[in-house]
């Protein structure tokens, strides 16, 4: 969605402050300045988080990028060692954080994108906040990118003492988008995404017929970067494993309309597993397969077919189960392509 077709009115800029950022809120001529390394002893409540999670909100409005440049160079320790972004905080790690140079002054979100918001809200309490991310709109800043949905709610609930993603979708997929208020609710919901209890189910359009019997599948997945030095997951011995169950599929046209559900988080895992399968996720410019991209441009696909449509999960400070429904984009391709 461009700014432009945003609500309009206001064409001036908000800008986004939270807890532990206010010092610049509201200077546009913010200078450069160089922050002083320090020493951070984890507390309690951070016990559990990972370090490049707890590096994000210690080093405020930084893009996700530099904080893994900070940890890739191992100028972020963790008790005198070098530590890995999944590394797990104990309570009592002393984190060393390097200088950092602020060069790019607040973030500011255009109004618009607040007031959308709004409609993006599909359940909401005094701990949880679950989003309808749309298409086009990454979780958080950074690697050029100026704001994500992460800077968007904490402009627009400027009153929550803090606001954090409890997990990621890509850019480009749509779909439930759970975020916590506090960082105990943050850290169970963690807990049970890790130990897999936790539901999430997508919508996909796969490229080609897929076989009916088709119900698992189970293939482990290695990170690594390709020639343009963009981050990407694939099918190999020495990757992590992931496990995707496929719990409907239902030919459409010449494709096949999936619905799928995690039981492993990996990176880019629904993509590079449908990749593998032969069958890839239309819309994909990464792992997809040009011609059959081509050929639903034709039917109105302008973007990845991949809807996280439900999430649900139990924490011992409350509970989810929050439905997305697919976009009326999407509906409306597969309304072409069932019209004979």
């Amino acid at each position: 969605m461009s700014e432009e077709s945003l609500p309009h009115g206001r064409r001036n800029i908000a800008t986004l402050t939270h807890p532990g950022n206010q010092d610049n809120a509201g200077r546009a001529d913010a200078t450069p300045r160089r922050t002083a390394v320090r020493t951070v002893t984890v507390a309690r409540e951070h016990a559990g988080r990972r370090l490049d999670n707890f590096l994000q909100g210690e080093i405020k409005g930084a893009p996700r990028g530099l904080v893994y440049k900070l940890l890739r160079s191992g100028q972020v320790r963790v008790n005198g060692s070098r530590a890995k972004p999944d590394y797990r905080l104990a309570a009592g790690d002393a984190v060393r954080i390097p200088p950092v140079e602020d060069t790019q002054g607040p973030v500011r979100i255009p109004p618009a994108r607040v007031v959308a918001f709004e409609d993006m809200v599909r359940y909401e309490d005094a701990r949880f906040l679950v989003v309808d991310k749309p298409a086009g709109l990454a979780c958080h800043g950074g690697s050029g990118i100026r704001y994500g949905l992460i800077e968007v709610a904490r402009a627009a609930r400027p009153q929550a003492a803090r606001l954090d993603l409890a997990h990621r979708l890509d850019r480009d997929t749509s779909g439930c988008l759970v975020l916590c208020k506090d960082v105990e609710t943050l850290r169970a919901v963690n807990t049970a995404i890790r130990e897999r209890s936790a539901v999430k189910r997508y919508t996909a359009l796969l490229c080609g017929r897929l076989a009916p019997d088709t119900r698992v599948i189970e293939a482990e997945l290695e990170i690594a970067r390709d020639a343009q030095g963009e981050r990407r997951s694939s099918v190999g011995g020495a990757g992590k494993p992931a496990r995707t169950l496929l719990e409907g599929i239902e030919p459409v046209g010449q494709h096949s309309l999936v619905e799928l559900r995690l039981e492993t988080g990996r990176m880019h895992q629904i993509r590079a597993h449908a990749q593998h399968l032969g069958h890839p996720v239309a819309g994909d410019r990464l792992y997809g397969a040009a011609h059959c991209n081509r050929q639903l441009a034709a039917y109105g696909l302008e973007r990845l077919f991949l809807h996280a449509s439900h999430v649900a999960l139990s924490t011992p400070f409350g509970a989810i189960d929050v439905h997305a429904p697919l976009p009326a984009e999407l509906t409306a391709v597969l309304t072409r392509l069932r019209t004979p």
